[in-house]
């Protein structure tokens, strides 16, 4: 068996559609993102056994003081893991690779499902129960960096996954009853949601600062993403949905609704009232005073922002036969409106349409402590009635032991720095908006 670098025809042949690890992470598209918005470098790497290749990876290279560096693959490697003929070799060639390139170490994560829970809470699946791959990594030298429960690693141990494969009916029978209620609200104020261009991405970026400003984290600049647009339009797919409210539209709906309950409570006795009709009288003043508040608010909005305003802008990557919520961005106004419901929906909808079998909400937590600040967002994506997925985690092989050790005391101390400074540069970004 033999390690080679593969040209981009050959690897993404091998990793697109790849019946057991095929991932937009170990796409050829992605390595050149990187490379263009990180200042990482690619190689695109494949293992052949006489002339047939049984393995690949996109392994990225973050250079370090030194001429030193580390090696990852993310979400990788492309192989069969189950297979130890090809791990022990792969492992083998990739370590003598790793010290060609002065590496201090080479990180894993594989795409390996270590549990996964269907929308009931029931566990449907243990692929690695036996931890038959799990002691054949730690065999070969492998370092398992734990069990992490948040977004502590590279890529999120946890996430949401739709089975694509079923009925829209029956994915719709596992959103949980607040989701439908608040899908069929937001189309009855005739939200829409658009596909949109390159254009948009300003707009997107826009409700990305927003959202990053309020979650309390940071991710990239406008150019980053155009980037990532550009490049997967090219052969995969990337894909921006834009959810839209129309407030006069959504203020003629409420006008209707008003009308319909003050004509109810015209209907209603003057005098001599029962028990049940003055419950009734009660309930239609309550609903009549909510209404009326949400009338005035939509014109002082209209007032300001014109009659349609962007709400949601989420971006989909496809590769191969999965789709991945890669990035959302929400506004901080009309939330009531509930256009992000809407707009998951609709792109759940469209992956559906176009054949693919995996929907991935890509990245939620582990820990689910009431007091985890990330457990909102991990409710919200529960609601979708998706596989709740763990996946196996990351590994390290090291090849430079005491550089090894200083590098992982040292470093996060200086990305602590780093978040903090882009923190404080965002906040003063969102403020000149």
């Amino acid at each position: 068996m033999e390690l080679k670098v593969l040209e981009r025809k050959e690897y993404e042949k091998f990793v697109k559609p790849n019946p057991y690890k095929s991932h937009f992470l170990q796409s050829y598209d992605w390595g050149e993102l990187v490379k263009e918005r990180r200042g990482l470098t690619p190689y695109y790497l494949g293992l052949y056994n006489d002339d047939k290749l049984v393995g690949a990876t996109l392994l990225l290279k973050k250079s370090l003081p030194l001429g030193l560096c580390y090696l990852y693959a993310p979400r990788g490697y492309v192989i069969n893991f189950n297979d130890k003929e090809i791990l022990d070799k792969f492992t083998e060639e990739i370590v003598k690779f790793a010290k060609r390139k002065k590496a201090i170490y080479v990180k894993i994560d594989p795409d390996i499902v270590w549990k996964k829970e269907d929308y009931k809470g029931e566990v449907t699946e243990i692929e690695a129960k036996d931890k038959k791959i799990y002691n054949e990594l730690l065999r070969l030298g492998y370092k398992h960096m734990g069990f992490t429960k948040n977004f502590e690693t590279m890529q999120p141990r946890y996430t949401f996954r739709i089975d694509l494969t079923k009925s829209m009916e029956e994915l719709e029978e596992h959103f949980s009853k607040t989701t439908k209620q608040r899908i069929a609200k937001s189309l009855k104020l005739k939200t829409k949601v658009v596909i949109g261009t390159e254009d948009d991405i300003p707009t997107f970026y826009h409700l990305m600062m927003l959202t990053e400003s309020r979650k309390d984290f940071v991710s990239y600049d406008m150019d980053y993403y155009k980037t990532l647009y550009r490049l997967f339009n090219e052969d995969n797919k990337a894909t921006l949905f834009l959810g839209k409210v129309n407030l006069e539209e959504s203020l003629e709906v409420l006008k209707s609704d008003l009308e319909d309950v003050n004509k109810k409570m015209q209907e209603l006795p003057k005098e001599n009232m029962s028990k049940s009709a003055k419950n009734k009288l009660k309930e239609l003043t309550r609903q009549k005073e909510s209404l009326e508040k949400e009338v005035e608010k939509y014109n002082n909005y209209l007032k300001e922002y014109g009659s349609e305003v962007t709400l949601s802008a989420h971006m989909i990557i496809e590769y191969g036969d999965k789709a991945w919520v890669l990035y959302a961005g929400n506004h901080n106004i009309l939330t009531e409106t509930y256009v992000n419901y809407h707009t998951y929906y609709e792109h759940l909808k469209f992956c559906k349409e176009r054949g693919l079998k995996i929907y991935d909400q890509f990245g939620t937590i582990g820990d689910l402590s009431k007091d985890n600040p990330r457990l909102g967002l991990h409710e919200f994506k529960k609601k979708f009635g998706g596989d709740y997925v763990e996946f196996m985690g990351e590994f390290d092989y090291v090849v430079k032991p005491i550089y090894y050790f200083a590098f992982t005391k040292l470093v996060p101390i200086y990305r602590n720095m780093i978040k903090k400074k882009k923190k404080r540069e965002l906040k003063e970004e969102v403020l000149k908006k």
